[in-house]
């Protein structure tokens, strides 16, 4: 075979194999359950942190939205702050000595003292960027804020000036990825709930590809198998003991989970 035919079939192999990599899609794991504990089902989750060996959660809905600190073991709440009416409230995150809130379409984040639970501030989402109409997830790296909004985009934000950083747009193959949710860092990685899915995508913060798929179908508990709303929605990470936990929208069980 002539060597200028020789070149040209090997360029059209590796380009292949190359189209072939980049649409093939994230591994699917299922996960297993270490322990359940009791959740409060008239909490509508939104956003899930641990804190201080305690579970910061946030909650939606008009007229019931709330940020409590809950005891991990009984599910009781240790502290619980109603916030107003006319707020649906989003993701929470813990940056330094400061909680962060979101809200879904009142247009800002709500701040409070870490130590106090008092209310500091609200920083308006279009500070951040004209385009952040809607609070959806928030996590944080360790240098940036992550925002999800429910599209396909995370938005990395510096923690003090509250500038945006960069935009990742998350993929899984050539497919775009939407709906974020809920956020968390989890060992260098963005984990996201997905609304209305019982998967959570694993995204590399780089690029936004998604490298993996957590299934966690099998611990949704039978009495919201069949309600829509009651999404998947709530992951915290405690990085010194490794240990991970999900919950749902009114689920009766928050769940710590292994892969």
């Amino acid at each position: 075979m002539p060597i200028a035919i020789l070149l040209v079939a090997s360029v059209a192999v590796a380009a292949t194999v190359l189209n072939g990599s980049a649409a093939a899609t994230a591994p699917v794991t299922d996960v297993q359950l270490v322990k359940a504990f009791p959740h409060d089902t008239s909490s509508f989750c939104q956003g899930l942190v641990v804190f201080k060996g305690d579970i910061l959660e946030g909650t939606g809905q008009y007229n019931q939205s709330r940020l409590r600190l809950v005891d991990l073991e009984t599910g009781r709440p240790k502290i619980d702050i109603p916030l107003a009416g006319n707020i649906f409230g989003e993701g929470v995150t813990v940056w330094e000595n400061t909680i962060l809130q979101l809200t879904w379409r009142n247009g800002y984040l709500i701040t409070y003292d870490a130590e106090t639970f008092r209310k500091t501030g609200t920083i308006a989402l279009n500070k951040i960027d004209r385009s952040l109409y809607e609070g959806w997830g928030i996590t944080h790296d360790g240098r940036h804020l992550i925002i999800s909004d429910g599209s396909a985009t995370l938005r990395f934000v510096d923690p003090k000036t509250f500038r945006l950083v960069k935009q990742v747009l998350v993929r899984d193959g050539r497919r775009t990825v939407s709906n974020l949710n809920e956020l968390e860092f989890v060992n260098g990685e963005v984990f996201a709930n997905i609304w209305y899915k019982d998967q959570i995508a694993r995204i590399d913060p780089a690029t936004g590809r998604v490298t993996g798929w957590l299934n966690v179908a099998a611990l949704r508990p039978a009495s919201v198998r069949n309600d829509k709303e009651a999404a998947l929605n709530g992951i915290a990470w405690e990085p010194t003991t490794k240990r991970l936990f999900v919950t749902g929208k009114n689920w009766p069980a928050l769940y710590e989970i292994s892969f």
